[in-house]
């Protein structure tokens, strides 16, 4: 009883009565008007792995090899192009493209800490710490807890990418401090503090190796990756003095802060701001499958395969081990499956600017989860969805 009042206290979901313990015992029962996301999927995690092509689980080294050259290449690219024009003309087209192209690097070293680069870990950690380290991340230190996030995936205490705060640690925040972290641009500039703090309610830092996001065993790998982000920060440091500040903000800093705004957007968009509010789990409600099945795809235009096609990423969560040139064929083949668990994302033009209403509404809309209950929603705090509006018009 407590599991379904939780539920009715949650925005725009239809909920079934009693549907908490009720297993949904065919498809035809999640195919009603009124489906429920959070009722038990009527298909296990076996079927639809066997429903994927047995070729899309092999990893081609030589083809992960051929797009990070594809990328570095246009990295560099960019980079000699800005330094042979160095006019105000160029810069605001270099911004965006650089600061895109530093995003799909990131990518790379994300199928890197997955081993869906390849399947020899030497290599994965070799071309991860580059790529990683080239824009300011710690590869082993955010690996590691990117693992516990695929792991945990939609467990309200135990997830580690976007936890929701609980009703009770929200209002402990401050109003400035709830306002900053939902209002734009200020959560999707969030990456470095979480990289140094993580996420409020959490204690630990990507770089320390005695953090509590790690085990002892973890601690060389994450000091190895924090020598190396500081072998690039000092490298930056040396520009700043032989180039100037300035000259460096132009080349890096704006990319670096761009490539932050599309991490940050593009993780918060692929587990919220769906049309119909997608349930957050505990105790024995969770499951891996259930967390999993509560992550959205998106669609980027053009952009889907500049960054490697992580719009797709239901089954990216589901079965990590998926080189990312086959995740599109491998979601085609689990859809009949997956039925209205999957739910299809919305068609882009060659840009995504559809993309921002969802963010901003979604940040206007959900903001905490309830302190009890085994299947909770986000709900909304009224006084700053009242702000947020009032601020935009």
């Amino acid at each position: 009883m407590a599991a379904e009042a939780e539920l009715k206290m949650s925005h725009d979901v239809v909920v079934p009565s009693g549907h908490a313990k009720k297993r949904i015992g065919d498809h035809d029962a999640a195919t009603t008007a009124t489906f429920d996301p959070s009722a038990p999927p009527p298909f296990t995690i076996s079927e639809i792995r066997a429903a994927i092509p047995s070729h899309c689980w092999f990893k081609n080294p030589w083809r992960s090899l051929a797009y990070v050259l594809r990328d570095v290449f246009l990295v560099l690219s960019l980079l000699a192009l800005a330094l042979h024009f160095d006019s105000w003309f160029f810069w605001p087209l270099y911004w965006p493209l650089q600061g895109t192209m530093f995003w799909a690097l990131f990518v790379l070293g994300h199928d890197c800490g997955h081993g869906s680069f390849s399947n020899n870990r030497k290599l994965n950690n070799f071309v991860g710490h580059i790529l990683h380290s080239a824009i300011l991340v710690p590869y082993h230190g955010w690996r590691i807890s990117h693992k516990t996030h695929h792991q945990n995936h939609g467990h309200v205490e135990n997830d580690e990418s976007w936890v929701p705060m609980t009703e009770k640690l929200y209002k402990s925040q401050s109003r400035k401090t709830r306002i900053l972290r939902f209002t734009v641009p200020f959560p999707i500039l969030a990456f470095p503090i979480y990289l140094w703090r993580r996420s409020p309610g959490k204690e630990g830092s990507h770089f320390n190796p005695n953090s509590k996001l790690f085990s002892p065993r973890d601690r060389k790998d994450v000091t190895t990756s924090t020598l190396c982000w500081l072998a690039m920060a000092s490298l930056i440091l040396y520009l700043i003095f032989t180039m100037g500040p300035t000259q460096v903000l132009k080349l890096y800093g704006v990319p670096y802060a761009i490539f932050v705004m599309w991490l940050d957007a593009v993780t918060y968009l692929h587990h919220h701001g769906y049309k119909q509010k997608l349930p957050w789990y505990r105790g024995k409600e969770w499951s891996y499958l259930r967390g999993g099945l509560t992550t959205v795809d998106r669609d980027y235009g053009w952009i889907n395969n500049i960054h490697h096609d992580i719009g797709t990423h239901v089954i990216h969560h589901l079965f990590p081990q998926i080189p990312h040139y086959h995740l599109i064929e491998a979601t085609k083949a689990a859809r009949p499956v997956l039925g209205r668990y999957y739910r299809e994302p919305e068609k882009s033009g060659p840009v995504p600017v559809h993309l921002i209403q969802n963010l901003i509404d979604s940040l206007r809309q959900d903001h905490y989860v309830s302190d009890s209950g085994d299947i909770v929603f986000y709900q909304t705090d009224l006084d700053l969805h009242e702000h947020s509006r009032t601020k935009s018009q």
